[in-house]
């Protein structure tokens, strides 16, 4: 404090989930699930879970007056998920004004091309690289043999990041970016900052 902290709601995938203990009694088998069960929607089906993360965000910011907590929610894919973790939010006493900030990932296509319209209901967004990279050339980042596809720099990956980093300059939003490229290529760094990226986060080493 007074630096501003963004806390990214759960994001485990269920095979995540499985590995823990007992994990296997609650969690279904998923066929793919880097796209299934997981981030918004799994915010709004799970919502106790989702208002216990609130309730602690609430005792951060009034309990210890630290306003600098701010929230970003993870992989979200329609307009609709994010109007209904805002209602969720709002009923638990948290809604966005000058002191408190939300944020959403671009991790899906859905969230690009319709980043005008998303940009309505929050601050900003930060660029989830990897899953972005992923569902736009549709190449499974854990699958060992597309490894030679999966490839941030992709004209159409750099297009996708243009238009989110066009949109909330525009719209005066902030736009950040993370996820393995800006830690690994030195052009995307340069690529981002010149077309006006607000941050970039990298890796410690």
């Amino acid at each position: 404090n007074p630096k501003p902290v963004v806390y990214r709601t759960l994001d485990f995938k269920t095979n995540e989930y499985r590995e823990l203990p007992g994990g296997q009694r609650y969690e279904p088998e998923e066929n793919n699930p880097m796209i299934g069960y997981r981030g918004c929607f799994r915010n709004i089906n799970d919502r106790e879970v989702f208002e216990m993360e609130l309730s602690a965000i609430k005792k951060v910011r009034k309990k210890y007056n630290l306003k600098n907590l701010f929230v970003m929610i993870p992989f979200v894919r329609t307009i609709k998920e994010i109007q209904e973790v805002i209602k969720i939010m709002k009923e638990n006493h948290l809604e966005r004004n000058r002191d408190f900030k939300l944020w959403i990932m671009v991790e899906v296509p859905s969230t690009v091309l319709l980043i005008d319209e998303f940009l309505d209901y929050v601050d900003g967004v930060s660029i989830g690289s990897n899953d972005l990279t992923q569902l736009i050339l549709g190449v499974d980042r854990d699958n060992e043999h597309l490894s030679d596809l999966f490839d941030e720099r992709d004209p159409a990956v750099l297009k996708g990041n243009k238009i989110i980093i066009d949109a909330c300059n525009k719209k005066n939003k902030t736009v950040s970016i993370c996820g393995q490229a800006p830690s690994v290529y030195e052009e995307i760094v340069v690529f981002l900052v010149k077309n006006g990226v607000t941050s970039v986060s990298v890796n410690p080493d």
